[in-house]
């Protein structure tokens, strides 16, 4: 039923999917001028460490002891075989899922925000601030901050914080501030709220208002939880440890399956696995990208240079992007409303290694519910995209008569999203339909950004 590794089995080095890319990403650009930044633009906002993992080509990264020391306390995670779910869908598939769920705060998001706390500390920083959507970053980053005796302030964006307040009870409890995102602590919160009082807030104003906040202090570093290198690059002990654990059940997946908002959880899962393919030099897998119809940024996107934020302070970064003031509406999964995606994602996508797609809200809670009743663990609403399209393959492998092996990523539990769970079967999620409709609509007349 699962497969479970030892704490000596931890990994020793995350892995660079940078080095073995055979095109190079575009590099990032000022947000005013439009050259080419240097390390010097990115140091008031992150420690020299985590700089040089950014631009670093190495294939390999030590992870620093006391890194490892904290992963011991969640990792490695199981590797299950859905085998209920299989008899319930009568599909000759295997079905097998990472399960991320079982870290201190539910998610696979202190995979990074455990490093990026310990090398801010390292670096003398006292204080960290960042941005959250559904509260799994903001957790992750809390509970780092504590481990390694850090102030921490967290904009949560202001539908989130109104649809999930035990996400910021869990933030409190470790000590972190949290503010609802637009706010009138920051001058890019103002501007919003002047145009918009009513504003249910986005990832991009919210990382404005981190970004600003960090940058007026001097002891203050900005946390970032997707969509960089650096951030993308901690991930992959997700899949560092499947790649083991499909090793020891004699299996190989035909396909691979995470959900992106910005990147990380996909990457983390499948960045090892297209490593591999490169260099060996065939497409081994099938690995599908499943973003929100509410923000198809890879789908319906274009690929262009755009801010990481709303009010542009941040790097141009080359990516797929909705445009930085695109506004989407306020879904369940509160970590896919995001404007744009991971360069390095944008660029396997660009270059033809992955697929992506784009499923409703109402048919990924089914998918969601009919896991529940199989499996008896509660994803995180934007876990459940991983598990909808995983649903459509296993069904796809029915209908064909063939026995694939799917592996997905199962970032996060939904324990904290139980009210998204009570609308669906309310029925009040059916209302979002028709407003799902008039965005791909509006998207149809997407302007080129940058």
């Amino acid at each position: 039923m699962k497969v479970l590794l030892s704490e000596q089995d931890l990994p020793k080095r995350w892995y660079n999917l940078v080095a073995d890319l055979p095109v190079l990403p575009e590099p990032p650009r000022h947000p005013q001028t439009g050259e080419v930044i240097g390390p010097d633009f990115l140091s008031p906002l992150f420690p020299r460490a985590l700089i040089e993992q950014e631009v670093s080509r190495d294939r390999e990264v030590d992870i620093p002891e006391p890194v490892r020391e904290a992963y011991r306390l969640w990792r490695p995670t199981p590797l299950i075989r859905a085998r209920r779910w299989e008899q319930v869908l009568q599909t000759p598939a295997h079905i097998y899922f990472k399960y991320e769920g079982v870290s201190p705060v539910g998610s696979h998001k202190p995979n990074t925000a455990v490093p990026q706390a310990f090398y801010n500390r390292e670096e003398g920083v006292r204080r960290l601030t960042t941005e959250t959507g559904a509260g799994q970053w903001g957790s992750a980053l809390a509970f780092a901050s504590r481990l390694f005796d850090l102030e921490c302030r967290v904009y949560m964006v202001r539908v989130s914080f109104e649809q999930k307040p035990y996400r910021r009870v869990l933030m409190e409890l470790f000590g972190a501030e949290v503010i609802p995102s637009p706010s009138d602590q920051t001058e890019a919160g103002r501007r919003i709220l002047k145009v918009d009082p009513e504003s249910p807030g986005s990832l991009g104003i919210a990382i404005s208002e981190a970004v600003e906040d960090a940058a007026g202090r001097p002891d203050t570093h900005y946390s970032l939880g997707s969509v960089l290198n650096h951030v993308l690059l901690h991930q992959t002990v997700i899949g560092l440890e499947a790649q083991k654990q499909m090793e020891l059940v004699g299996e190989a997946p035909d396909i691979l399956i995470g959900a992106i908002g910005g990147g990380s959880n996909f990457a983390g899962l499948t960045f090892p696995f297209i490593g591999e393919m490169l260099r060996e030099g065939q497409q081994k897998y099938r690995v599908i990208a499943v973003e929100s119809r509410a923000a198809p940024s890879v789908t319906r996107g274009v690929y262009a240079y755009d801010y990481g934020d709303t009010a542009g302070l941040t790097p141009l970064l080359p990516m797929y992007t909705l445009g930085h003031r695109f506004m989407p509406p306020p879904v369940h999964a509160g970590g896919l409303r995001y404007h744009g995606m991971a360069p390095l994602v944008s660029l396997l996508y660009r270059e033809g290694y992955i697929e992506a797609v784009a499923v409703q809200q109402v048919e990924v809670f089914q998918a969601a519910h009919e896991f529940v009743q199989a499996e008896g663990i509660v994803p995180a609403p934007e876990s459940a995209h991983a598990i909808k399209v995983a649903r459509d393959e296993a069904l796809r492998a029915r209908e064909e008569g063939v026995r694939r092996v799917i592996l997905f990523n199962l970032s996060g539990h939904g324990h904290f999203d139980l009210a998204a769970y009570d609308d669906y079967l309310k029925g009040n999620l059916q209302a979002s339909e028709a407003r799902d409709e008039a965005i791909q609509e509006a998207l149809k007349h997407l302007p080129e950004v940058g």
